[in-house]
Order: C-alpha cells, then sequence, then structure tokens
C-alpha cells in the first residue's frame, strides 16, 4: 500500500469551493504552526502578547507543542482538499471542532481568564462560520450537465 493511495476527486459531488477553501484553511494553518514550532518565543511574546517572565520555558515549550500539531494537520486538510476529496466534509468537520473548541477556550474556557485575546481568539469564530458556510456546500450535490 502506498502513502498516498488513488484519488477519489472524481467521486466528489460537493462544491469544489469546499476543497479549495480546505487547502486555504490547511495553508492558514500552516503558517501558524510554524510560527508556534520555529520561532525562538513560539510567536507567544512577538505575535500574541504572552509575558514570559514567569515559566516562559514552559509556554515556549506548549507553543512548540502545538505547532507540531498543527503542522501535519495542515497538511493532511491540504491533502484531503488536492487528491481525496470525498474526504472534504469530514475535514472541515474537524477544522470547525478545532475552531470551535479553540474559540469556546479563548473566550470562555480556562484561556479566557485575563481577559487577554491574542490574534487566534479573533479568527476562531470566523473559522467557524466559514467552515459551516463550505460544509453546506460540501454536503450538497452539485448538479450535473449533460
Amino acid at each position: 500500500m502506498a502513502i498516498f493511495p488513488p484519488s477519489t476527486n472524481a467521486d466528489y459531488r460537493g462544491a469544489k469551493v469546499s476543497a479549495w477553501f480546505l487547502m486555504l484553511a490547511g495553508v492558514l494553518e500552516f503558517i501558524p504552526g510554524c510560527i508556534h514550532y520555529f520561532l525562538p518565543d513560539g510567536g507567544a511574546g512577538v505575535i500574541g502578547g504572552v509575558d514570559l517572565s514567569t515559566r516562559g520555558d514552559t509556554i515556549v515549550a506548549l507553543f512548540a507543542w502545538f505547532g507540531a500539531i498543527q503542522i501535519p494537520f495542515a497538511l493532511l486538510l491540504f491533502v484531503i482538499g488536492l487528491r481525496y476529496r470525498t474526504l472534504v466534509p469530514l475535514g472541515l468537520l474537524a477544522l470547525i471542532t478545532a475552531r470551535f473548541l479553540m474559540a469556546y477556550d479563548g473566550w470562555f474556557g480556562k484561556g479566557s481568564g485575563d481577559g487577554h485575546h491574542p490574534p487566534a481568539h479573533y479568527g476562531g469564530p470566523i473559522g467557524i462560520l466559514l467552515g459551516i458556510v463550505f460544509l453546506v456546500l460540501a454536503l450538497r450535490e452539485r448538479r450535473t450537465t449533460n
């Protein structure tokens, strides 16, 4: 068995724009993943404005850990949108779920305690709404022209 089995794109009946959105979401997930993993402070201080004077080493390590999760997730979303479009609804559902959990935590959960909101807290709700729109489009069958 190959790492990349044959493409399923011919069997996909949803909106092509949903697959393109999923690939865009993959790129937009990959960039912060690389920032979190490769920047010396993981973007915590220079982008997120997190105070690293107390337990900064732990915070940076957690950012790198999250980046290590984001990078392969982003690549998977991109490959689904590019080559395995029958999985686009599942990829969008995973994206919506991740964004919902992050947004909930940032605004109402464990991450909401100090009132500070890094850029991802604002982008999360937008990602949820767009993800839902493109999920609906992906689940609707395209009209075929004969």
